[in-house]
C-alpha cells in the first residue's frame, strides 16, 4: 500500500479548502470560522487555525488551497458612509473582534472613524468628541463603543489634563436626541417580571430638570427666593419659596419648550416606528405647571403631527401619572414606547434592564427629534474587571451581544434611510444569529449565570472570543440558506 504524509498548515482568515485525491480515496473538506474541517475516508479530522498535523492516507495525491474570501456571498454594498466612534477597555477589544468577523466580510461600509478612547480625548482636549457628533449630523448614522467617563480616580490613574465630561452628554447636547432603551428577549434567559413577554423601549428625555439643577445648601434661618429677570426690560418675576427657620437644602431647576417639544417628536417617531403606543409619564399633579408643561407641549405635537397616523395603525399616544405607570408597567406585557422625564427615565431604564433580565441585553440609541439622526450604542460600561484579566492574559467571558447590536441598529437605520433592503435583511440576520446563538445555549458566564444559577460551572459557558465566533457560525449558516443557489 502506497501512503502519503500530508503536513497541512492553514492559515487564512477563513475561506474553502480542498484536496484532490485519487479514485480510491473518498474526501473532502469545508472551512468556516478560522477552522478547517478535512475528511478522509469518512474520518473528520479538525485543523485549527495555524496548527500544523501531520496525518497518513493511503493511495492519494493532494493538492489544497485556500481562498481569500470568508464570506458566502458578494458583500454587500452600503451606498453612505457612517460614523464610528470607538470607546476603551474591555468593550474596546470586543468591538474589534466585532468588526474582523461579523462586520467588514459581510458589507462593503464606509466609516468615519473617530477614537473616543480616553487617551485620544484627552489628547484633543475632548475636540475628538464634538467633531464625531458633527459628523453625525452630517451622515446621520453612528456607532458607538462604551467609554470611559473620568472620575478622580481615572484622571490619576491616565495622567488626564482635565476631568473630561461625559462623551454621551456631549453627543447628546448636540445631536438634542432622546435616549431610548429596550430589551433584547431570548427565551432561555429568564426574567425577574415574567409577565413581561414583549420589549418595552423606554425614552429618557436627558436634557435638564435635576441634571443642570443648582443646589445649596442653607446654613441658618432665613428668607429663599426665585428670581427671574426678563431681557426685554420687563420687570422680574420674584417668587417666594420658602422661609427657613434652620439650616437646609434648596435646589433650582429648569427645562426649555424647545428641547421638550423635541423629546416629544422623538419619543412620536420612536413609537410610530415600532407602530406601538406611547406613554409619557409625569407628577403634573404636584408640579402643575412645571410637568403640565411637559404634558401640554406632548399633546400639542400629537395633536399636530401625530394623531392621525397613530390612528391609521390603530396606536395611541396617552399621559400617565408616574406612579400609575411604574404599576402599570409591572403588570403589562411589554409592547410600548414609555417617554420618561430626565430622573425618572435613568432610574426606570436600569428597573426594565434587571426586569427583562440584564443591561448585557439592552439595546441604547439616541434619536434626534426629526427621526433622521440616530446614534447606536451598548446601555453598559467598558467592563474595566475583565479588562484587567485581559491585560494579564486571562481568559474572559465578556458578553457582546449589547455592542453587536449597536452596530445592527446603527446599519439598520442606513438601511432605513437609504432603501437597501440587502443591509436590512443582514442586520436581520446578524441580530437573529444572535439570539439564535444564546438560545442554543451557548452564551457567557454572565448570562449562564442567569439560566443556570450563581454557581455554573466552566461547560456551561464560552469565553469573550468563543461566543462572538459561535454567532459568526450561525451568521454564515443563515448567510448560505438565504443564498440562491
Amino acid at each position: 500500500m502506497l501512503a502519503v504524509r500530508l503536513k497541512l498548515r492553514y492559515s487564512a482568515m477563513a475561506g474553502v479548502a480542498s484536496f484532490i485525491s485519487s479514485p480510491s480515496t473518498s474526501s473532502s473538506s469545508i472551512a468556516t470560522n478560522n477552522k478547517l474541517y478535512f475528511q478522509v475516508n469518512s474520518n473528520r479530522q479538525l485543523f485549527n487555525n495555524r496548527v500544523s498535523l501531520t496525518t497518513r492516507i493511503p493511495n492519494a495525491s493532494i493538492r489544497c488551497f485556500a481562498s481569500s474570501s470568508s464570506s458566502p456571498t458578494a458583500k454587500i454594498h452600503v451606498q453612505n458612509p457612517i460614523v464610528e466612534m470607538d470607546g476603551d477597555e474591555m468593550t474596546r477589544v470586543i468591538w474589534k473582534m466585532i468588526k474582523d468577523k461579523l462586520i467588514y466580510p459581510y458589507l462593503e461600509l464606509d466609516t468615519k472613524y473617530y477614537d473616543l478612547g480616553i487617551l485620544n480625548r484627552d489628547a484633543t482636549d475632548d475636540q475628538v468628541t464634538v467633531e464625531s457628533a458633527e459628523a453625525t449630523l452630517k451622515y446621520n448614522v453612528a456607532v458607538k463603543c462604551a467609554t470611559i467617563t473620568p472620575d478622580e480616580t481615572r484622571v490619576e490613574e491616565f495622567g488626564l489634563k482635565s476631568m473630561w465630561k461625559s462623551p454621551n452628554g456631549t453627543i447628546r447636547n448636540i445631536l438634542n436626541g432622546t435616549v431610548f432603551r429596550e430589551p433584547i428577549l431570548c427565551t432561555n434567559i429568564p426574567r425577574i417580571v415574567p409577565g413581561w413577554k414583549k420589549p418595552i423601549c423606554i425614552g429618557r428625555h436627558a436634557f435638564g430638570d435635576q441634571y443642570r439643577a443648582t443646589d445649596a445648601i442653607i446654613k441658618g434661618p432665613g428668607k429663599l427666593k426665585m428670581v427671574f429677570v426678563p431681557e426685554n426690560g420687563e420687570a422680574p418675576m420674584e417668587l417666594n419659596v420658602y422661609d427657613f427657620k434652620g439650616p437646609g437644602i434648596a435646589l433650582a431647576m429648569y427645562n426649555v419648550d424647545q428641547s421638550i417639544r423635541a423629546f416629544a417628536e422623538s419619543s412620536m417617531s420612536m413609537a410610530f416606528s415600532k407602530k406601538w403606543p406611547l406613554y409619557l409619564s409625569t407628577k403634573n399633579t404636584i408640579l402643575k405647571k412645571y410637568d403640565g408643561r411637559f404634558k401640554d407641549i406632548f399633546q400639542e405635537v400629537y395633536e399636530e403631527k401625530w394623531k392621525q397616523q397613530f390612528e391609521e395603525h390603530s396606536i395611541w399616544y396617552e399621559h400617565r401619572l408616574i406612579d400609575d405607570m411604574v404599576a402599570y408597567a409591572l403588570k403589562s406585557e411589554g409592547g410600548y414606547v414609555w417617554a420618561c422625564k430626565n430622573y425618572d427615565g435613568d432610574v426606570q431604564s436600569d428597573l426594565l434592564a434587571q426586569g427583562f433580565g440584564s443591561l448585557g441585553l439592552m439595546t441604547s440609541v439616541l434619536l434626534s427629534s426629526d427621526g433622521k439622526t440616530l446614534e447606536a450604542e451598548a446601555a453598559h460600561g467598558t467592563v474595566t474587571r475583565h479588562f484587567r484579566l485581559h491585560q494579564k492574559g486571562q481568559e474572559t467571558s465578556t458578553n457582546s451581544v449589547a455592542s453587536i447590536f449597536a452596530w445592527t441598529r446603527g446599519l439598520g437605520h442606513r438601511a432605513q434611510l437609504d432603501g437597501n433592503q440587502k443591509l436590512l435583511e443582514f442586520v436581520h440576520n446578524l441580530e437573529a444569529s444572535c439570539i439564535g446563538t444564546i438560545e442554543s445555549g451557548k452564551m457567557t458566564k454572565d448570562l449562564a449565570i442567569l439560566a443556570h444559577g450563581p454557581k455554573v460551572s466552566r461547560e456551561f459557558y464560552l469565553n469573550t472570543e468563543e461566543f462572538i465566533d459561535a454567532v459568526a457560525q450561525q451568521l454564515q449558516q443563515k448567510l448560505h440558506a438565504s443564498t440562491p443557489t
